[in-house]
Formats: C-alpha cells, structure tokens, sequence
C-alpha cells in the first residue's frame, strides 16, 4: 500500500452554505468512488477557495458527509486576475494499492479546464 495524492476542483453557481455543501460534497463522493476510496483510506485533505467564496468552510462539508476522523484544511486560493470564480480545490491524500498512474483526479464540470493533463 503507498500514500498518494489525489486532485480535484468543483466550481460552484453561487456562495451559499447549502450549495457550498451539496458541491463540495459531490467532488468528495466522486474522489472516493472513482478511486475505490472508503473514508478509512484518507489520511488528510486540503482545500482551497478562491477569494470571492465566503459562506462556508470546505472542510465543513466534509464533516456533514462523516469525514469526522480524517485532518481537514482550508486555505484561500490566490487572488489571479482572470482566474475561474467561486472555485473549490482539493488535495486529498490516501492510503491505495492504486498506481500514481491509476490515480482518477476529478474535476467537475468547467474546472476540467483547469488540468487537462491530468483531469478524467
């Protein structure tokens, strides 16, 4: 078994804690699912939110989904004219008998853009 580092990025429609939650939310489930991930395979998670995201911390929708034992982190992406709005980024890292090649980062909608090498 190795420690990996697994990606991601959702983009959301609006700062509201609700919707914060429900997207951040899907881009943990789609992390852990598209990596055969259980929440006992994480070993921490970072987050990030761009500047203009101010309703809610990332890490607390992680909390609402029962990723209660795992370090949690939030962190304010940098202020990049141009950048893509209300963006919320993770680095996850986990136990994984899969392959750094195996690894399935996952950007969601439009923040695929970001990281065409690397997003599925």
């Amino acid at each position: 078994m190795a420690v990996r580092a697994v990606r991601g990025a959702v983009q959301l429609d609006r700062d509201e804690t609700g919707h914060l939650h429900e997207r951040v939310g899907t881009l943990l489930t789609a992390v852990l699912e598209r990596n055969e991930l259980v929440a006992d395979d994480l070993i921490s998670i970072w987050f990030t939110a761009t500047p203009d995201l101010h309703s809610d911390f990332p890490a607390a929708a992680a909390r609402s989904l029962g990723i209660t034992d795992v370090p949690l982190i939030c962190a304010q992406e940098l202020d990049i004219d141009g950048a893509m709005p209300r963006v919320v980024r993770v680095l996850a890292h986990v136990e994984t008998y899969l392959s750094k090649a195996e690894i399935n980062h996952v950007y969601l909608g439009a923040t695929a853009a970001l990281r065409k090498d690397i997003a599925q």
